[in-house]
């Protein structure tokens, strides 16, 4: 297992896809689910930072933590913002997604691009820190 703290601020961002580009994960998924995956990581941290620390005058960390085996990828992405679950929140339906983009409601469409980008995504608040699990499953070929 591997980790990561860094300050909960927008600069933390670039370091925070460098760990996700690492070796901890680097090589072992196809490109397109490593896209996916950091997409998803980097939309998480993002909202984090942004809705959950800057917004509310909070400060505090980001925690990464990734655990690789023979059949899984595991991040781990901790925070002691403001209590956010992801899949508690209205998400964008295929209705949604058909409208013009002048016509779609704000908000929602990257914690979407980020649940779908990912083989299995899970939320939970453990204490004062919201935990945000992202799998992603090993290529079978």
């Amino acid at each position: 297992m591997q980790f990561l703290t860094v300050p909960g601020v927008l600069d933390s961002l670039d370091e925070i896809a460098k760990f996700c580009d690492s070796g901890h994960a680097g090589g072992w998924a196809r490109q397109k689910a490593a896209y996916r995956f950091r997409l998803a990581v980097d939309e998480i941290a993002t909202n984090i930072i942004v809705h959950g620390y800057e917004e509310t005058a909070n400060e505090g960390d980001v925690t990464l933590q990734v655990e690789l085996n023979e059949h899984t990828l595991t991040l781990i992405l901790e925070d002691t913002a403001i209590s956010y679950n992801p899949n508690q929140h209205d998400l964008p339906d295929q209705e949604d997604l058909n409208e013009p983009l002048e016509k779609r409601k704000i908000g929602g469409l990257g914690v979407y691009l980020a649940i779908q980008g990912v083989d299995k995504f899970m939320y939970e608040r453990v204490g004062n820190r919201n935990r945000n699990i992202f799998v992603v499953n090993r290529p079978t070929d």
